[in-house]
């Protein structure tokens, strides 16, 4: 199956500026340079990023030259599209860190070395010292306010209550790394998910209106833009949230047990989509799995995705975990995910506990699971919402499951 269409069955092709032309480029024999662009506003990668790293690496492996821009200069600026408000100014020595780690992280997805290797740039280093009366006189006439406005990631936000003039001008700012890439790398194409259409719809415009100006007025030099959909669930809810908050790609965020569980608990309606995916597992083995065998679908799915993002030693040994804790085969939970407690006293009440611990909201919710026998403490349901534990008795933590799913290791400590 050729590029595209392997593209399109596997559900990544949402919206391109010319549909026949990127399909021949993506099919031809002549190999096309393109690039994706991911602002360092955290300090990790989480999984909204993972479905344009996931078509970076198809269109990389069929061999064509990557480029991956982090937005050192953008990070500063920050992107309206898809806030209510303006997001929170960082300060350059946080955008930095960030941007550091991002790299690392992003090497996880994109082949940097061997045959092939992507480029990783930052695109401070063509912005920093890039006069801003030259930029606006050379960019920013391009651009007409009233047809910004018209655009989703503006018109949203004026709806919301306002719109800074520094976040204005963050469209310009990716519009020209789309110029730049394309002046000194060769690049015609560039990649990103749908909330960033705008802003990629931005750069091919910008192209034409600063060729049909120039001298020349060269007929050839088109660019592209081609986008993935959103990560949504069959319902319709982006698939981005924990119970305890966002998916993150980093381990000491998001720990890799909590990572597999997080998409082996997916709903069964959103396997066969998720291995399509971020799997290379084939379309007729999918098709067969998730309709024979959920259970064993969803387990290859999360084993799977967890391999490619922390790797394979750390994905067997969350198999192992998940062998021990749900095969009721004793390992002491040293496997499950932890977290620690210091008490004054020598015992506890259960509801405290779960509070104390992270595993419910509130005490009501922890009283109502209790009720519902859905609390386990070291393989013993919780009898009565009025349970005391006994901290003398244990061995230095006790293991809670919550539910069928749920378990976490608590290191107690009494002082």
């Amino acid at each position: 199956m050729k590029l595209f269409e392997l593209l399109q069955e596997r559900g990544y092709i949402y919206q391109c500026t010319d549909l026949d032309e990127v399909q021949n480029r993506l099919n031809g024999d002549t190999p096309i340079t393109f690039y994706l662009g991911i602002d360092p506003t955290a300090d990790s990668l989480h999984i909204g990023h993972f479905f344009a790293l996931m078509m970076f690496r198809y269109l990389q492996d069929a061999g064509h030259k990557g480029i991956l821009v982090i937005g050192g200069a953008t990070a500063l600026i920050g992107d309206p599209s898809g806030k209510s408000d303006m997001r929170k100014m960082l300060t350059k020595e946080q955008v930095q860190y960030n941007l550091e780690e991002v790299k690392n992280l992003a090497k996880r997805f994109v082949k940097t070395d061997g045959d092939n290797p992507a480029i990783i740039l930052n695109n401070a280093e063509w912005f920093n010292g890039y006069d801003y009366v030259d930029f606006m006189r050379e960019i920013g006439v391009h651009f007409n306010i009233n047809k910004m406005l018209a655009a989703d990631a503006y018109a949203n936000r004026l709806q919301e209550g306002g719109l800074t003039f520094l976040e204005m001008g963050y469209m310009l700012m990716q519009a020209y790394d789309f110029i730049y890439l394309n002046a000194k790398y060769g690049c015609t194409l560039q990649i990103g998910g749908s909330d960033q259409w705008g802003n990629i719809v931005a750069g091919t415009t910008l192209n034409r209106k600063k060729r049909f100006l120039s001298e020349d007025k060269k007929e050839e030099g088109d660019i592209y833009g081609l986008t993935c959909p959103l990560l949504l669930t069959k319902e319709g809810k982006k698939m981005r949230k924990t119970e305890s908050g966002t998916l993150w790609v980093a381990r000491d965020k998001t720990t890799p047990f909590d990572f597999y569980q997080y998409f082996y608990n997916v709903d069964d309606a959103d396997v066969e989509m998720l291995l399509k995916l971020f799997t290379r597992v084939d379309l007729d083995t999918i098709t067969q799995l998730c309709s024979t065998n959920i259970i064993e679908a969803k387990r290859v799915m999360a084993y799977e995705i967890t391999k490619l993002v922390h790797g394979e030693k750390e994905a067997e040994e969350v198999l192992l975990s998940v062998g021990s804790l749900f095969g009721k085969q004793s390992n002491g939970g040293e496997n499950a995910p932890e977290s620690e407690y210091i008490i004054s006293e020598s015992e506890i009440p259960v509801v405290d506990l779960l509070v104390n611990a992270q595993l419910v909201s509130s005490k009501s919710e922890a009283r109502r699971l209790i009720q519902q026998n859905g609390i386990s403490i070291d393989g013993e349901k919780c009898k009565t919402v009025d349970d005391i534990l006994k901290l003398e008795e244990k061995k230095g933590y006790v293991l809670i499951q919550k539910g069928k799913k749920v378990f976490m290791k608590v290191n107690i400590c009494i002082k």
